[in-house]
């Protein structure tokens, strides 16, 4: 491991740099003493390029909304601690602690991959998920643009996209968005996990403040852009506290949707949350795993269909009539209105019209 000290850094989630399950030795730090206040190192972040056969993923989990994904990034330099995507650095051989948010990895020819793939005869269109895994505006965007590069790839044939993000980046391709906005082939969901910001600078540092999300909702609505909040995670006794005080703000903001996704703590994440919880709320941190095991069954995490998300018991039933209630109240519709998928132009075709 790059960073096995375990201590709070500035702009990092995480408190460490476990071995991912699929290593065959781990590793531990232990403090011998030695010196008297070791020294916890800060890590920068690197960005790598990964090359890439094929973009996008097809998805059969009948727990979220859509079958195709576009994954920009390996890793997220937001660094939220409970992030349900960085047990998937395990198969990189890294861990999912803070290399997740510090070995960034992107897909410099997404674009060209997408086309190809658009362009397949078998292809059939159905909306693409742009950055689920991991947020595709995440800092290194700026610079990178990758995920600007597949938004004109999906601009310029029609293609309709579906995007879930905590970053105000997103503003930066607002001329794009407008346009596939005019065609109904665009919606956005903008995750919003605290209205507190010394409880976001905690749990998702690098992410943008709750102000500037609300924020970026304006502004995307008044772009004509259809936008929705993302409530996620809840965490019980940390910030289920806020949820109906987060839909008021995102509906003044103009969100016309909203859902909401309880805590998810798969593999090598139930070691991490853990040790967040401890530094940053000691006081109560045995008593939310407790209530984290009761939204459960029982278990730090359930990953079974339709209640992985949701969670069971009287607990979760709880959330879900206050988030009904809520939602009732300040006029959210249920769901998103939904996009075309006959405006496709699959790449080649002669004769295609440009989008704008």
């Amino acid at each position: 491991m790059s960073t096995p000290e375990t201590g709070r850094r500035k702009g990092r989630g995480a408190l460490s740099n476990p071995d991912g399950r699929f290593e065959s030795t781990t590793h531990r730090f232990e403090n011998d003493d030695w010196y008297r206040e070791p020294v916890v190192a800060p890590v920068p972040t690197t960005l790598t390029p990964d090359t890439a056969r094929s973009v996008i993923t097809r998805n059969d989990s009948p727990d979220v909304p859509f079958e195709l994904s576009v994954n920009p990034y390996r890793g997220c330099e937001h660094g939220c601690v409970y992030c349900f995507a960085r047990p998937t650095h395990a198969y990189l051989g890294l861990s999912p602690g803070l290399d997740f948010e510090t070995r960034i990895f992107y897909k410099q020819d997404a674009a060209d991959r997408l086309r190809e793939e658009l362009a397949h005869p078998a292809y059939v269109c159905s909306p693409i998920a742009l950055g689920i895994n991991t947020d595709a505006y995440q800092p290194g965007e700026r610079r990178l643009r990758v995920t600007r590069e597949l938004l004109e790839v999906l601009a310029e044939h029609r293609h309709p996209v579906s995007i879930v993000t905590k970053s105000a980046l997103i503003e930066r391709d607002l001329d794009l968005l407008k346009g596939l906005a005019e065609c109904h082939l665009v919606q956005v969901m903008i995750s919003v996990t605290t209205l507190d910001n010394r409880l976001a600078s905690r749990l998702e540092p690098r992410a943008s403040a709750p102000v500037r999300r609300l924020q970026t909702i304006r502004r995307l609505t008044a772009a004509g852009v259809p936008v929705g909040v993302l409530v996620a995670p809840l965490i019980p006794a940390i910030n289920d506290n806020e949820l109906e005080r987060i839909l008021e703000a995102c509906r003044d903001s103009g969100a016309e949707h909203a859902a909401y996704v309880i805590l998810r703590l798969p593999h090598e994440l139930k070691q991490l949350f853990r040790e967040w919880l401890q530094e940053h709320f000691p006081d109560r941190a045995a008593h939310v795993m407790n209530l984290v095991r009761q939204l459960h069954g029982g278990k730090d995490y359930d990953p079974g269909f339709g209640q992985r998300m949701r969670g069971q018991g009287p607990i979760a039933e709880l959330l879900a009539q206050r988030f009904h209630l809520a939602s009732k109240r300040l006029g959210f519709r249920s769901e998103a209105e939904p996009l075309d998928c006959n405006r496709f132009r699959p790449p080649g075709r002669a004769g295609q019209l440009p989008l704008f």
